[in-house]
């Protein structure tokens, strides 16, 4: 989970002057966890669902709420800066969307420069998956001048100096020779031209989502900033600027808007308009449990959480929400703030008023069995999350990727979409413990899923059992029996057929299905490539399969 780190100082500068002991026993009252601290700072974990938190303007804003201190919608102005940003329809296959804001009087003194940075690289992960969606850029705006312009240029024009270097390097030197373009080249790479953001003079302001220019570096001295955001997700862009923005105004900074000038339609950034939706007072009570509140409790503890409340009749409100709490998307989201608010420990514990009688789930009893049979065979059951990342379901396993359910607000870089193979997660395992003595030989039982939009929920869950072999000699041949024996002694028939599958080396590699009385089965075995044997730092032959149980 994201973790921020602040020194006690700094949230009495922004008014919660609280002690350290009882800040240490407030803070797990707002959803949110300690990870350290000492006599001078504190390290605290705010769940990803709360990326407004994850600066100390944020925090403080929060506590000022659950404290007493300052309720109801927070309201900040926005003026007109005059200025105009230019989006050349070339970018629109490349990152299509760019919102721009202006700040002014902001103050970088201390570690506050430390604390922006922080900021955006969580918001990079939290909202931007990594760069992917959405990517920041903070810049100095005393030393360019407007109109921007923002293009694709071509790989070799336009060179510029790159943060935190002494030479100029083109779009394409940048991404061989800086350490951020080379770790984030894989976003741009495959276009013939690379984005770029410009001012007047033809200035280079960033190479989104790669890297800021030094010229627009900011130091202690910066008062005026320019705060773009370019992506591919046009709601995550603008609710990352609404965020930014709104923490600079918590701390005096004067927010002043943009226009974005498209081929056909304009816009104006950032749009801090509230959202409005409506939640009951039954509802709230029979989610909270253990509460008898009313209209007038309800307001209350929702100001408190820094949203403004309009009582409708007893049992409906209407809540004003701020355009930085990205969170709300349901009634239930609501409900959570009240009980927050509430405090959690002064809910009372109750049982359920109701009784049942449980069974074992058929398919259960069938899992025993499996893996008793896997134990036979030699195996030893791994079990691991569902949740995996992009880089080692696809990129390390060399596999194209294909649509597949994403984390919206993912907790960690590594648990960003649910599984649709169990194979990365063995191999990760055999990583994690190739000091080991070998022959290894593991194998896991567990669910996937897959998008499928003909069911109610656009997705279909599949039982699927896979094993690795490791050692020395481990073959195709080796495999293959271990399969057929496998599969046989599940009741199932086996027909093979020729496989493409590009994990596994090509020629030794075989898809097979199977049926029995109980089902159809599919899947495939083989010997591991040796790039993603490599990709997984491994050093021995890798041997597979996958069975997929068809119900």
């Amino acid at each position: 989970m994201p973790v921020i780190t602040f020194k006690y100082q700094d949230l009495k500068d922004l008014g919660i002057d609280l002690e350290k002991d009882e800040l240490i026993n407030t803070i797990p009252m707002m959803a949110s966890d300690i990870e350290d601290y000492d006599d001078e700072e504190i390290k605290v974990e705010f769940f990803p669902n709360r990326p407004d938190n994850l600066s100390i303007e944020g925090v403080a804003r929060s506590f000022k709420g659950f404290l007493g201190l300052e309720t109801g919608l927070p309201k900040y102005d926005i003026e007109e800066s005059g200025e105009k940003v230019y989006v050349s329809k070339e970018v629109e296959e490349i990152r299509p969307h760019i919102r721009f804001a202006k700040i002014d009087n902001v103050d970088f003194s201390g570690d506050k420069i430390k604390y922006i940075m922080d900021f955006q690289e969580n918001l990079h992960w939290v909202i931007g998956r990594d760069r992917k969606k959405v990517a920041i850029g903070v810049h100095n705006a005393d030393v360019v001048e407007g109109p921007f312009n923002y293009i694709a240029t071509e790989k070799t024009e336009n060179a510029f100096v790159p943060l935190e270097m002494g030479e100029e390097l083109t779009p394409e030197e940048i991404l061989e020779k800086n350490q951020k373009g080379e770790k984030y080249a894989h976003l741009i790479d495959k276009f013939d031209k690379y984005p770029l953001i410009l001012d007047k003079d033809n200035k280079v302001l960033s190479m989104p989502p790669i890297i800021n220019g030094e010229l627009t570096k900011l130091s202690e001295d910066t008062k005026n900033i320019i705060v773009d955001v370019t992506g591919t997700d046009e709601k995550a862009v603008n609710q990352a600027l609404n965020i930014i923005c709104s923490s600079f105004a918590e701390v005096g900074g004067k927010i002043k808007s943009m226009e974005i000038v498209y081929e056909d339609e304009t816009f104006v950034s950032p749009d801090l308009t509230p959202k409005e939706r409506n939640v009951h007072v039954d509802v709230a009570n029979e989610l909270i449990g253990g509460t008898d509140l009313d209209a007038e409790d309800v307001k209350r503890l929702l100001e408190g959480a820094r949203f403004d409340a309009e009582i409708l009749n007893e049992n409906e409100l209407k809540v004003i929400i701020p355009a930085y709490r990205i969170d709300i998307l349901h009634e239930v989201d609501i409900v959570e703030n009240i009980a927050i608010q509430y405090r959690i420990n002064n809910v009372e514990a109750k049982l359920p008023n109701l009784a049942t009688i449980a069974n074992e789930h058929s398919w259960f009893k069938s899992e025993q069995t499996i893996r008793e049979l896997m134990v036979g065979f030699g195996f030893q059951e791994v079990m691991s999350l569902m949740l995996t990342s992009e880089k080692n379901h696809f990129e390390k396993m060399n596999q194209e990727e294909i649509d597949h359910v994403q984390v919206a607000r993912p907790i960690s870089i590594s648990g960003t979409m649910i599984r649709t193979s169990l194979l990365n997660s063995l191999m990760e395992f055999l990583e994690d413990n190739k000091h080991e003595d070998l022959p290894q030989k593991i194998f896991e039982i567990g669910d996937v899923v897959y998008m499928d939009d003909e069911n109610f929920n656009k997705t279909r869950t599949v039982k699927k059992l896979a094993g690795l072999i490791c050692h020395s000699s481990a073959n195709f041949t080796e495999i293959k029996s271990t399969t057929s024996s496998i599969v046989s002694n599940l009741g199932y028939s086996m027909e093979l057929s020729d496989s493409e599958n590009t994990s596994f080396i090509t020629g030794r590699v075989a898809d097979f299905t199977g049926d029995s009385k109980n089902g159809q089965i599919k899947g495939f075995f083989g010997e591991i490539a040796p790039e993603v044997i490599r990709n997984f730092e491994l050093e021995y032959p890798v041997t597979a399969f996958e069975i997929e149980f068809i119900q």
